[in-house]
């Protein structure tokens, strides 16, 4: 069963805002990312799921329960992260987050102390007075600390510094262990690779790949590095490679090939010396922006 799933859905704010045709389904214990550009349709995707906002074409299910007509129910199964939070000024963490609580009729706030600790915040700080990084951290835990099923996360790391996103990746990752299902929205791409397990991409309110991590990680198109012990060897590289980035300084050369052309590139290299070859891993951010790179609009 897939524990989300939604078809078709189409939500049309006008000016080429909004979501279009946007179809996936993510199965239990998965973490899917979803990435693109700011304002290309994934906080709307989420108040959908969330039941916020109603679809003008199309269907959201989470749990086979329409999320807009039985959002009531679908939530208290759901912890929810919204990209932008309002919290009450006259309030500490620890009272909104008792207040959180209550309404959801939670019986047990252990986890939540536990996530104080973990993310080394004291709740008692009055709201007006936390920095964006602490805001973050109390809504992590308004979402985590009633053990939900499924987690919406939509930026989840805004404004934490580089220790509490790696806490945060350490969360997902345990959560992950539990069998959540979890959807998680992010600009930060070593944050997406470490925790999930497929990767959407939207642009201008459609989604217009899906890559599984492992596809990434070994993906037929690859790029060496390669550093030679003479000029007539860089030489000679350099013709057989025209387009490659080389700098000949340091006799040294880039090249990048699929996976097919690699017999050729060994063939190449057999008549010259070869100081090293290393491969060089292509990084989900490379991917991001052979999609999203060079466009006016982003």
């Amino acid at each position: 069963m897939n524990m989300i799933d939604i078809q078709h859905l189409t939500k049309d704010y006008g000016q080429g805002k909004g979501v279009f045709d946007v179809t996936l389904s993510i199965k239990k214990g998965e973490v899917y990312g979803y990435l693109g550009p700011n304002g290309a349709g994934k906080s709307t995707t989420m108040r959908h799921l969330m039941g916020f906002s109603k679809p003008q074409k199309g269907s959201v299910y989470i749990q086979e329960m329409d999320c807009w007509s039985e959002q009531k129910k679908i939530q208290r199964h759901v912890g929810y992260l919204p990209g932008e939070i309002s919290f009450p000024d006259d309030m500490t963490g620890l009272a909104y987050l008792k207040l959180i609580a209550k309404m959801r009729k939670m019986n047990d706030f252990s986890y939540a102390e536990k996530l104080f600790s973990f993310f080394e915040i004291d709740p008692n700080t009055g709201m007006k007075r936390m920095s964006k990084g602490m805001k973050q951290k109390i809504g992590i835990i308004a979402a985590f600390m009633h053990d939900p099923d499924i987690l919406l996360l939509d930026e989840p790391t805004s404004g934490l510094d580089p220790l509490m996103q790696n806490r945060f990746i350490e969360l997902v990752e345990q959560e992950k262990m539990n069998g959540k299902t979890i959807i998680l929205s992010s600009h930060i791409f070593d944050e997406v690779e470490k925790t999930c397990d497929r990767i959407g991409m939207i642009r201008n309110g459609k989604l217009i790949q899906e890559v599984t991590v492992d596809e990434l990680r070994h993906s037929q198109f690859k790029t060496y590095k390669i550093e030679l012990l003479d000029t007539l060897s860089f030489e000679k590289l350099k013709q057989a490679y025209p387009n490659a980035e080389h700098k000949e300084k340091h006799k040294q050369m880039i090249i990048s090939i699929n996976d097919s052309e690699i017999n050729h590139l060994l063939s190449v290299l057999s008549t010259c010396h070869v100081a090293f070859l290393k491969e060089e891993k292509h990084t989900l951010e490379e991917y991001f922006m052979k999609f999203y790179g060079g466009d006016k609009n982003d």
